[in-house]
């Protein structure tokens, strides 16, 4: 046990607290009575100020077994298993008081009021605290913002990429009309085509350079929820935070599985233990959505080397040996590197999109918070250990169900939002396989278009054609196999009608008084 006592240890049921009775109060009586001092069990209004636990070493203490209900300039008001005069002096050391109250317990009580006092359930750590998990909630929300801050930044490198492919395609034009037909007046036309390619190829390149300098992701992989029976933790707060889950707390399982016995503060710390889950959730399909996005960036790049590469190549084919060969070499050199690079970012990303289909039809075939919620959703094997009447006791402050109702609210909506991220990974998933439809038509054409214009040449021009042939249909399979289930997929989420009604929660009504905004798309 600890220094202070040697009682024995009474294990409270699960609800919180040892079991009440006579003989229970009979032992706290004799404890009383033995030591001088009331005698307290534990309850949820069993409270200490939070500054001063903030003093406090709590794990320290429960070690020592006392707890420091209130401290004044004078007095201290202590809850221990062991009162004494040593307890006393070392009461009056930390505190600098003169004098000491001690209210006896059973250990079991003190560390569920120090469970409480901590705000977690039985047998949980501090960190499955309210307080603890909004704190990991709020790291989540950082991470999925700076995600979204380099799906910004691939969306304008894509955007600069097709100011560069314009721009290329503005240049091919004026070197092909000045090769063939030479200068003279035709400058007047060719100049312009030139001057306006390299100016929006430079400017392609100042939005595409960002999205290079974009650091290592880290791995999008979701740590398993318990529904509320294990913590997420977060670590390496000074430096890039870092999360990990705990192991399943003994008993939490069966603890939940008797929700409509739970008080109103249990129900809220496992409430905001789903949405810190949830959270996490949307998370990992952030980074899942921007690695995908980071592929249709690469294989933008890789279209953009492919116009390149298929433009020196051509020209190649087409002129020969020329003073112009080295001109046509350098795109055939810097296409072929782009096409390359591009295309490596397409094998992380299609790592990212499998990842988040079974992600998505894994997390939404799980049961949903209110099916911890109504009493008709779980097994009711004897009224005793899972009664329905709702447990409220004459001291519980009007609105304490009201609050938990608003808990409960918002894990709903941190829910629905969930739905929605699922849905907009999906559509992810979706836009990805269109990109990579693109690209392998792209290669497909170029080898088509060298075997159409230039008929069959060497044996090496042959088998650069046939292989851009192969390469362009393998691509396309596998965009349509990355698009045609994305978009099964999509058709079934509630969200992809024309018009879309959203509930405006005003938490200072009842629900039913809440607003609805309506968004159309309809025309009028």
């Amino acid at each position: 046990m600890n220094k202070h006592t040697q009682l024995p240890n009474v294990s409270p049921p699960e609800q919180g607290g040892a079991a009440a009775g006579p003989g229970k109060h009979a032992l706290l009586s004799a404890l009383a009575e033995r030591y001088g001092c009331p005698w307290v069990e534990y309850s949820e209004k069993v409270n200490a100020p939070v500054p001063l636990l903030w003093q406090f070493d709590l794990a320290k203490l429960k070690a020592e077994g006392w707890f420091p209900l209130s401290v004044t300039d004078r007095k201290a008001v202590v809850i221990a298993t062991a009162p004494g005069p040593e307890l006393a002096a070392e009461v009056k050391a930390m505190t600098g008081v003169e004098e000491v109250a001690f209210q006896v317990t059973l250990p079991a009580d003190l560390i569920r009021i120090f469970e409480h006092n901590q705000d977690v359930n039985p047998r949980f750590p501090p960190t499955a605290g309210r307080t603890p998990l909004a704190r990991v909630r709020t790291y989540l929300a950082g991470r999925r913002s700076a995600y979204a801050h380099y799906r910004t930044l691939l969306a304008k490198s894509r955007t600069g990429l097709a100011f560069i492919r314009t721009g290329l395609s503005f240049i091919t034009i004026a070197l092909l009309f000045l090769r063939i037909l030479g200068g003279g007046f035709l400058l007047l036309l060719e100049m312009p085509l030139l001057v306006a390619g390299i100016v929006m190829v430079y400017d392609g390149l100042k939005w595409y350079l960002p999205a290079r300098k974009i650091q290592a992701m880290p791995e999008c992989v979701p740590t398993q929820p318990t529904n509320g029976t294990s913590v997420l933790e977060v670590y390496n707060q000074e430096a890039t935070p870092l999360f990990k889950r705990t192991g399943e707390m003994p008993g939490a399982a069966e603890l939940r599985e008797g929700w409509t016995s739970l008080s109103p503060v249990m129900r809220r710390r496992y409430l905001a233990s789903d949405r810190t889950d949830l959270a996490e959730e949307r998370t990992v399909l952030a980074c899942l959505r921007t690695r995908m996005a980071k592929a249709r960036t690469g294989l933008a790049f890789t279209r953009t080397g492919l116009a390149f590469f298929s433009l020196g190549l051509g020209l190649i084919r087409q002129f020969h040996a020329s003073s112009w060969l080295p001109f046509d070499l350098g795109l055939v050199g810097v296409g072929g590197l782009m096409a390359f690079e591009g295309f490596l970012w397409y094998f992380n990303g299609r790592q990212a999109g499998v990842v988040g289909h079974e992600t998505v039809t894994a997390n939404s075939a799980k049961t949903t918070v209110w099916d911890f919620f109504f009493p008709h959703k779980h097994p009711m094997p004897g009224v005793m250990k899972n009664p329905v009447h709702l447990p409220v006791r004459r001291w519980h402050a009007p609105g304490i169900w009201a609050t938990t109702g608003v808990a409960l609210e918002r894990t709903v909506l941190a829910e629905r939002r969930n739905v929605m991220a699922r849905l907009r990974t999906v559509m992810a998933r979706g836009r990805t396989g269109m990109a990579f439809i693109r690209t392998g038509m792209s290669i497909l054409l170029i080898g088509i278009a060298f075997l159409v214009n230039f008929e069959l040449g060497g044996w090496y021009w042959n088998l650069f054609a046939f292989t851009m042939i192969g390469l362009g249909l393998y691509l396309l399979l596998d965009g349509c196999v990355w698009t045609l289930p994305a978009e099964w997929q999509r058709r079934q989420y509630p969200y992809c009608f024309g018009s879309m009604e959203i509930t405006i929660p005003f938490y200072g009504t009842p629900p039913r008084y809440w607003k609805k905004a309506v968004f159309s798309n309809e025309k009028e």
